[in-house]
């Protein structure tokens, strides 16, 4: 537990002009603020309605409710102001409350104490942010399972199973006199296999709540008038893009965000890559190839209308273009209502051809479908949390030290090693819930939370 000496006050309502404002107080001068600006301390959890006041002069009137320590958000005493949402009059309320003594709060840091105040892990102090920040129904049902606890509660229970394991490794380390073959007589080696296996379905879980807080960033390139962006317009359901029958009409790269079955996509238009000498089209043509670089998905469109041989068509653009072997690809060919061929979706050397109608919107279905396959996501997954980029990182390297772990203990009975690999699995799934954390960590956590929270 953190002590604080200071008193925080912030806006907790978004800024503007609203039906009410909301200042959040909280720290040691809270009770005192409450006698000097509505006269008296409101009796705890029940909304009471005053008058607020500074120096006899009224300010505003409404609502105060008062939440004495431990019992509130912070942990600490909390008095809320619930006025008038007008811009002056919020400012002049928050203003009398910062010459009682309190300084303005910075981003996160109500939630912040909350979290160093043990009235919560730092999964669900982030949970909050991703609460606020949620842009679906999937994401926000996710990210309150993530505030209950629901996670926090899979990485206590991997936790509680480590430091068993642990317990009996070091054990059997520090107790060589009692001439114990830990290994050959425990089951040592399948508790470590079943614990790779929860951390594996919760590091999947945990992916997909990633997937609903940050989506997914989908770049559609390809050769100029091949319908790049007649496919964003069908994607996004809007005229997003200008659509001619001119080559090089996109010189930017277009932006939209759509979703797919509560999925956030983040889809990316690009100018056609080819050579030109117009020097306004070759910075479109370098601004397409770094957002390339960039993608978690390329959709490469081309012309099926061009050659009756698709899969030669595709070979000849994707050489043509020095697209990076790596890069993460489906090819879409567009224009099929052009040559009477059927929307149908196959694979050509491991990379999914979809053929589809831009213009008509035939195969579209198919192409969303694709990309919801391709996320990994399932609708009828129950029990998503949301998860965040250090979560995943954390998990795949606890992962990866109890599997190093695995081979030291399978092949070479190598106890110390054992422990060693146990022990810095634990530290990193303790930085996850908050146990163990930098203080820059925490820094970096809050500070993207709203002013207020």
């Amino acid at each position: 537990m953190k002590s604080n000496s200071e008193t925080i006050a912030a806006l907790a309502t978004p800024p503007g002009k609203g039906g009410i404002g909301v200042i959040r107080i909280s720290g040691p001068l809270v009770r005192h603020m409450a006698q000097q600006i509505l006269g008296f301390l409101p009796e705890p959890r029940l909304a009471t309605f005053c008058q607020f006041k500074r120096s006899q002069h009224r300010l505003d009137e409404g609502l105060a409710l008062f939440f004495p320590e431990p019992h509130s958000f912070t942990g600490e005493d909390v008095l809320e102001l619930q006025g008038h949402g007008g811009p002056v009059v919020l400012d002049q309320l928050l203003k009398a409350v910062l010459q009682e003594g309190a300084r303005v709060a910075r981003p996160g840091e109500f939630s912040e104490r909350a979290f160093l105040n043990n009235k919560m892990d730092l999964t669900q102090a982030e949970a909050i942010a991703d609460l606020i920040n949620a842009d679906s129904v999937q994401a926000a049902r996710s990210a309150l399972r993530s505030l209950q606890g629901e996670f926090s509660q899979k990485i206590n229970a991997l936790q509680q199973t480590l430091i068993e394991l642990r317990k009996f490794v070091e054990a059997a380390i520090d107790f060589p006199e009692e001439e114990i073959d830990f290994i050959a007589e425990s089951d040592v080696e399948q508790r470590l296999s079943d614990l790779i296996e929860k951390v594996k379905a919760v590091l999947a879980t945990a992916k997909q709540g990633a997937l609903l807080q940050e989506g997914m960033t989908v770049v559609i390139a390809g050769e100029p008038n091949a319908g790049k962006s007649s496919l964003l317009n069908c994607l996004s359901g809007k005229e997003s893009a200008i659509v001619t029958d001119v080559a090089g009409t996109t010189r930017d790269v277009l932006r939209e965000h759509i979703h797919i079955d509560g999925m956030p996509l983040h889809i990316i238009d690009t100018a056609g890559l080819r050579e030109t000498a117009d020097v306004v089209e070759q910075e479109g043509v370098r601004r397409a190839r770094q957002a390339i670089q960039q993608a978690d998905l390329v959709l490469l469109v081309i012309d099926g209308s061009k050659n009756e041989d698709a899969n030669r068509e595709i070979q000849r653009i994707y050489q043509q273009m020095q697209l990076p072997e790596s890069l993460p690809m489906a090819i879409v060919v567009n224009k099929i209502d052009l040559i009477g061929e059927p929307a149908t979706t196959t694979q050509l050397d491991d990379i999914s051809v979809i053929k589809i109608s831009a213009k008509w919107q035939t195969g579209i279905a198919e192409l969303r479908a694709f990309l919801r396959e391709f996320m990994g996501f399932n609708r009828e997954q129950e029990g998503v949390f949301i998860a965040r980029r250090r979560h995943l990182d954390a998990l795949s390297r606890t992962e990866a030290l109890l599997t190093q772990g695995f081979l030291q203990l399978k092949q070479h009975r190598a106890a110390e090693l054992l422990a060693e690999d146990l022990r810095q699995a634990q530290l990193k799934m303790s930085e996850i819930t908050g146990e163990f954390s930098s203080d820059d960590l925490l820094g970096e956590i809050f500070s993207s939370f709203c002013i207020g929270k």
